[in-house]
């Protein structure tokens, strides 16, 4: 298929899959004139692509996962990306937490409220009890 027609089964620009080959991540084969054609290889190729974007993954190391022949540096880009995650879900959590506790606080003044005290305490520097509440 052309160019056109594999990024509309992806509801993508054409500019977008002709970066992601300048880039080193498709390679579609060329038919005469030189005009790209998308087999089914090249599809699964671009939904893997979006699905590791999806993922947060940039790009380069989309790129460097799909061509590095070296199982440990696919691992160690992998892994990198996986501590970020974790490191972002926990981040997330915390937020879901503090908006959590608002919502089931019935006090006028959410600092007064117990739920609310005890995360802005969890966040507090240094040892607790160090500085008063109000």
């Amino acid at each position: 298929m052309s160019i056109g027609e594999a990024a509309g089964r992806f509801g993508l620009p054409t500019h977008v899959l002709r970066h992601w080959e300048t880039m080193g991540l498709l390679s579609p084969e060329r038919a005469t004139g030189g005009r790209r054609r998308y087999g089914s290889s090249d599809l699964y190729r671009v939904a893997g692509i979006l699905l590791a974007k999806e993922a947060g993954l940039a790009l380069t190391d989309i790129r460097d996962i799909l061509t590095t022949a070296d199982v440990e540096t696919r691992r160690q880009i992998t892994r990198r990306h996986r501590d970020d995650l974790t490191r972002r879900i926990a981040e997330m959590q915390a937020a879901l937490n503090l908006i959590e506790g608002g919502l089931t606080c019935g006090h006028e003044d959410i600092t007064e409220c117990p739920n609310y005290q005890s995360l802005v305490a969890g966040r507090m520097p240094g040892p607790p009890g160090l500085i008063p509440r109000r």
